[in-house]
């Protein structure tokens, strides 16, 4: 077995790597703290979000604190399997070269 096929082409990116990752250590996590954990601007935390929300890897969920809007994220179950998944193929590749 080549671990590299069992890599997620959606966690390709370092951002979706830091997302999932929050997201699984937090029962959910709010844009705005997701944008300063990761140093990324809106647009592209959004268009990160969407690929993932696409993915059915997370839900999403628009509400109101007072007057501002507040936009909450956490992971899907099958986002939750997806991930593990990933990772355990990244540990597989570091096994074989070490």
């Amino acid at each position: 077995m080549n671990p590299i096929e069992h890599l997620n082409k959606t966690f390709d990116h370092r951002i979706r790597l830091g997302i999932m990752s929050a997201l699984l250590v937090n029962e959910e996590v709010n844009f705005n703290f997701l944008k300063e954990l990761l140093g990324v601007t809106d647009g592209n935390l959004a268009s990160h979000m969407k690929s993932l929300e696409e993915a059915k890897y997370i839900k999403v969920k628009k509400g109101f604190i007072g007057r501002k809007t507040n936009t909450t994220y956490h992971v899907t179950p099958s986002g939750e399997k997806a991930f593990a998944n990933h990772l355990e193929a990244l540990e597989a590749m570091i096994r074989q070269v070490r």
